[in-house]
């Protein structure tokens, strides 16, 4: 059993499995002691599970449900589970077979989504990577987190996905940090040819890109990496792991943000001319 992330996403979300469970106890009328002995575990565990402390694994949800004597419930109570789970994925759990199968996994809830909202602190979104720039950090990332060196494979699942950018009526609203620009992954030609393809971007219809200048005084601090699909749900990516955020007052949260950021970002000619200066500063 694992503990719970401390997104508060995640930790709603394994509560409301643990509350269902206590009520399944409740009305089959036992004690937790005695749902404890029926399973053939400690009592200690079972306060885990009932508290939301723990993740209950599979093999523990079949074994309560047969303990309470219903079975029937135990496949939704463990999709649910799962559901839970995969809010807080660890990078290298999700990598552990490489990084293709991630990439490809992803295109069809992007394929889902209207409107992207997305803020960079870090890197160049995926959307708008060329494959260069795309192999350096994926790369840099695999290096990092010690994971099976599928790049040359993973990039063009990567690339697929900005198909969306010219087809299916997607729209995305981009806001980058300055120094994003600034911050040289791969070669000095990689970024350069990096910087390009954003300013090749900007004239198109599905696009709005807005570069936030580090000058000046902020409103909002510089923030992780988030990503808004339309309303439904906000992917927050950090060192370690991407937290799916799934709570209505959480993701209102996000969209607050993305708005205030908006308004300290430039655009249009203002933002080429931040873009073409990272590209000059290159030399």
């Amino acid at each position: 059993m694992s503990s719970p992330s401390p997104s508060s996403s995640v930790a709603a979300a394994r509560k409301a499995l643990a509350d269902r469970l206590v009520e399944i106890r409740k009305d089959a009328g036992i004690t937790g002691q005695e749902l404890s002995v029926r399973c053939g575990w400690n009592a200690a565990k079972t306060s885990r599970i009932q508290s939301g402390k723990a993740t209950p694994t599979d093999a523990d949800i079949r074994a309560w449900c047969a303990a309470c004597g219903t079975e029937n419930q135990a496949a939704d109570l463990i999709a649910t589970a799962r559901a839970a789970d995969s809010m807080y994925v660890e990078w290298r759990r999700r990598h552990r077979t490489g990084l293709r199968q991630a990439q490809e996994r992803l295109i069809s809830g992007y394929e889902e989504t209207s409107l992207f909202r997305i803020y960079v602190s870090n890197v160049i979104p995926g959307f708008f990577q060329t494959p260069a720039y795309a192999t350096a950090l994926m790369r840099s990332m695999t290096d990092f987190h010690e994971t099976p060196d599928d790049v040359a494979a993973a990039v063009p699942a990567r690339m697929a996905r900005s198909r969306l950018i010219y087809e299916g009526g997607h729209r995305f609203a981009v806001l980058i940090e300055e120094w994003v620009l600034r911050s040289q992954i791969g070669d000095t030609e990689t970024m350069a040819g990096q910087l390009r393809h954003l300013l090749s971007l900007m004239p198109l219809a599905s696009v709005s890109l807005g570069v936030i200048p580090s000058a000046g005084q902020r409103k909002v601090w510089p923030l992780e990496a988030f990503y808004l699909f339309d309303d439904r749900r906000v992917a927050v990516e950090n060192l370690t792991a991407k937290i799916n955020v799934v709570q209505p007052r959480e993701i209102a949260d996000y969209a607050k943000a993305f708005h205030e950021l908006s308004g300290m970002a430039v655009y249009g000619p203002r933002a080429q001319a931040l873009i073409t200066a990272a590209i000059e500063a290159l030399g």
